[in-house]
């Protein structure tokens, strides 16, 4: 049985990345146990507009607090957060992380996660330069899926609280599983012709309203996942620094691709931390095909 620490040791990372990794990923049992008590929305909205729900508040406390304490982060940004916020810490290290995505759906039981980047040094640099990426699922089982720039390995945590490898090696297929954001009346031209090819050929439709729930399905089984420019939201949805750059950062590991529909994401230097853009991403041949159509 490989274990989270082994793998991390014989993947040659360094000892405070290695020490930050197993930090965020040992919260998930604290993170499961509060959301019984955590169902409502909150009072409040985040940085981009959202309602929070109490449990987004939670995770992003929890973690926040537990990384200023350990002295392994010098700065952290959080969805949640308006500001990023910069601890006394000498850490050369900066984390960024979505602390629930996908809160909406924790009242109707559907899986849920946390997504986290790492960066050597500032937070608004290109995805590409991550020293790690991962996302913790909160389903029938929970899971870790991780990447620190020498591929993609699924673990499980299992009964005695160790995280085991699932997979190694993860490589994502030539699937046809698709799930597109956004309402299909404010589609733009070129993302429904995009669409309506996927449907011709016989794709089967798989969107939750959790990101990172509907990318672990194409991780696995192959596809896209698209939140688009739309006429109401030309920037699209999701957030750069969060969401797009960690999970394009591990989509590029699994063999797999990422684009605004035009160009690849992680090849953008964030503007601001709150940047929002459109995404396409999952099988190679997918984004192939959309930047075909938005180049044409």
């Amino acid at each position: 049985m490989t274990i989270l620490q082994k793998y991390l040791e014989n993947s040659g990372v360094c000892e405070d990345l290695c020490k930050i990794i197993v930090l965020i990923a040992d919260q998930a049992t604290s993170i499961r146990e509060a959301f019984i008590g955590n169902q409502s929305h909150a009072d409040s909205t985040n940085a981009s507009g959202e309602q929070q729900t109490t449990m987004d508040i939670w995770v992003d406390t929890h973690i926040t607090r537990i990384l200023a304490k350990s002295g392994l982060v010098h700065v952290i940004a959080s969805e949640e957060q308006d500001d990023i916020t910069t601890f006394s810490s000498s850490s050369k290290y900066s984390v960024v992380m979505d602390p629930l995505d996908g809160s909406s759906l924790i009242s109707v039981n559907m899986c849920v996660g946390t997504i986290v980047g790492i960066y050597n040094g500032d937070i608004l640099q290109p995805g590409k330069n991550l020293e790690a990426a991962f996302y913790m699922l909160y389903g029938l089982m929970t899971t870790l899926t991780l990447s620190v720039g020498r591929g993609v390995a699924i673990f499980a945590l299992n009964s005695d609280g160790v995280y085991q490898m699932l997979e190694d090696n993860v490589q994502i297929p030539e699937g046809n599983l698709y799930g597109s954001g956004g309402l299909r009346m404010e589609w733009l031209p070129k993302h429904s012709k995009f669409i309506a090819d996927i449907e011709a050929a016989g794709g089967k439709n798989r969107y939750s309203g959790s990101f990172v729930a509907d990318f672990h399905q194409v991780l696995k089984y192959g596809g896209v996942y698209a939140y688009p420019s739309t006429m109401k939201s030309p920037d699209g949805k999701l957030r750069l620094v969060f969401e797009v750059n960690p999970i394009g950062f591990l989509a590029i590991q699994a063999g797999g691709a990422v684009s605004n529909g035009v160009s690849n994401t992680l090849a953008i230097a964030p503007a601001k931390v709150h940047q929002r853009t459109p995404i396409y991403i999952g099988s190679r041949g997918m984004i192939e095909a959309i930047e075909k159509i938005h180049n044409a």
